[in-house]
């Protein structure tokens, strides 16, 4: 997983003195790469005051808004207006100063997140993007169709591997 972000939240203040209390963390990664395990294990390595904050306030993924109770039912027609209100969420979150905020979606191509970038980079947010696998390696794009929690089969896994901006 990713060794360049810290399993705590950032210090007071970086070595010029710049505030660093609030951080956004953006996920990118193919379906089943490991995004929302990592986000756990992040959250998890945090104290219970500061995970539960998170979970609570400060964590958005647009395929939560696709479950019925435990149930994960993915509608296409609504995809365009979940992650509206994802972004709608996170922007909040921000505007609150919620001082550890995350996007845990698939974030493929830059225009998927620049919105919340921008947005966290206007409010006074330090912004770390975590790549998680290698997208356009085949063994990976393997093991991702056969972990995924919404049964995404391997040609579409592949042909969104295609797609995928690595920078």
């Amino acid at each position: 997983m990713e060794e360049a972000l810290s399993r705590t939240l950032p210090k007071e203040e970086d070595k010029q003195g710049q505030n660093l209390k609030k951080l956004v963390i953006i996920m990118r990664g193919l379906p089943g790469s490991g995004k929302s395990r990592w986000v756990d294990e992040f959250i998890g390595s945090q104290t219970l005051e500061v995970a539960m904050n998170i979970r609570s306030k400060g964590y958005f993924s647009t395929d939560s808004l696709f479950y019925v109770g435990d149930e994960y039912r993915f509608d296409a027609k609504c995809l365009a207006e979940f992650h509206q209100r994802n972004l709608s969420g996170f922007i909040h979150a921000l505007s609150v100063s919620q001082p550890l905020v995350i996007c845990d979606n698939t974030n493929m191509a830059y225009w998927e997140f620049m919105a919340y970038e921008a947005a966290a980079k206007a409010l006074g947010y330090q912004v770390r993007i975590v790549l998680i696998g290698e997208p356009h390696d085949p063994a990976h794009q393997a093991e991702c169709a056969k972990r995924n929690n919404h049964g995404v089969p391997l040609a579409q896994i592949q042909r969104m591997a295609r797609q995928f901006e690595v920078f």
